[in-house]
């Protein structure tokens, strides 16, 4: 096993697992079947894991020729937020002589074909939103150099993550809206099993816990502007005192509230205080235009290329979590 700062070799693996270099060789260039078994393949991916083996990056590059090509794993494109990322990470690519490939998973947020023969051949790294993990499954993408965006750092299985202050900008959405005097908060939440919205969940829990006298109710939806509006509709019906803000967890969510308050016949801001997250086009295109937390999409991407550069090279990424701002419109205002 390699102490210290000395990194783990394939000897070291092959020593673990009880197999010859050759073997480990095979199975993490993904060339065992039919010459490995599965069991022993299943060993040395266990030992590499544990000692945090990886490729010696160099020899690989002179084995195989380095691609210098890079792939995006993203939800499908159905905002341009993902594709200022790739803006960004494409502009930081090319000053290095790489190209990246984007990648949207097909189902949105579902497991995906492979797009290549063997992305370990065709691929020297990955970049992935956590919102797309599960496609990384189908490529295999957990087995080449790795950097997740918007993940939890302790549980992306030692990936190098990169991410907003998300946390900090829910914080912003919430004193700003305490400020204003209002006690009684609706959280429109995307209905998406990802870290990056229970961050938001949390983060607007904790924030209101800290001032006596105010309450909060959640409801969950698809990111879509119909199924807001249905989920918004129901809770601005529903029995009891009616919520005076309404924090979306994204601009799109937010577009739904929108109409869901026209229907009810509310003014935003004057009856329903609205505000949402990402600073899409969409957000000054709505009318009043919507208060929201502006996230530097490009410059994310640009991070997130950095990062796996930095891996490729066996240097340490950047630390800190991008910052985010509160962009005041008129969809908030203090409760009548």
């Amino acid at each position: 096993m390699a102490h210290g700062s000395t990194r783990p070799t394939s000897r070291d693996v092959a020593q673990a697992a009880g197999v010859s270099q050759a073997a480990v060789s095979l199975v993490l260039g993904d060339k065992w079947r039919g010459r490995v078994s599965a069991p022993t393949a299943q060993r040395v991916r266990e030992a590499a894991h544990e000692l945090g083996y990886r490729p010696n990056l160099a020899a690989r590059n002179l084995r195989l020729g380095r691609t210098r090509t890079v792939l995006l794993v993203v939800p499908a494109l159905t905002t341009e937020f993902f594709a200022e990322v790739y803006t960004g990470a494409a502009r930081v690519a090319a000053q290095h002589g790489f190209g990246v490939v984007l990648y949207p998973s097909p189902e949105g947020v579902g497991p995906a074909r492979d797009p290549f023969a063997s992305a370990q051949a065709a691929l020297d790294g990955i970049i992935a939103s956590s919102m797309a993990a599960d496609a990384l499954t189908a490529i295999r993408g957990d087995h080449l150099p790795l950097v997740m965006l918007d993940s939890d750092p302790e549980g992306s299985h030692g990936a190098t993550t990169v991410n907003l202050d998300i946390a900090d900008g829910i914080r912003q959405v919430t004193d700003h809206l305490l400020t204003l005097g209002h006690r009684r908060f609706l959280h429109l939440a995307a209905d998406i099993p990802s870290w990056t919205f229970d961050v938001r969940a949390r983060a607007l829990a904790a924030r209101l816990t800290t001032t006596p006298g105010t309450d909060l109710r959640t409801v969950s939806a698809p990111i879509s502007i119909d199924a807001a509006r249905t989920a918004t509709e129901a809770a601005l019906t529903a029995p009891g005192p009616r919520p005076t803000a309404l924090v979306c967890d994204d601009d799109k969510l937010a577009a739904g509230a929108y109409k869901a308050a026209r229907r009810a016949g509310l003014r935003i801001p004057d009856d329903l205080s609205v505000t949402g997250l990402d600073d899409l086009g969409l957000a000054t295109a709505i009318d009043p235009e919507l208060t929201t937390v502006r996230l530097d999409a490009e410059a994310f991407g640009e991070r997130g290329m950095r990062a796996l550069l930095a891996v490729l090279e066996g240097q340490a990424p950047e630390k800190g979590d991008l910052p985010v701002n509160l962009v005041v419109r008129g969809s908030t205002a203090p409760p009548r």
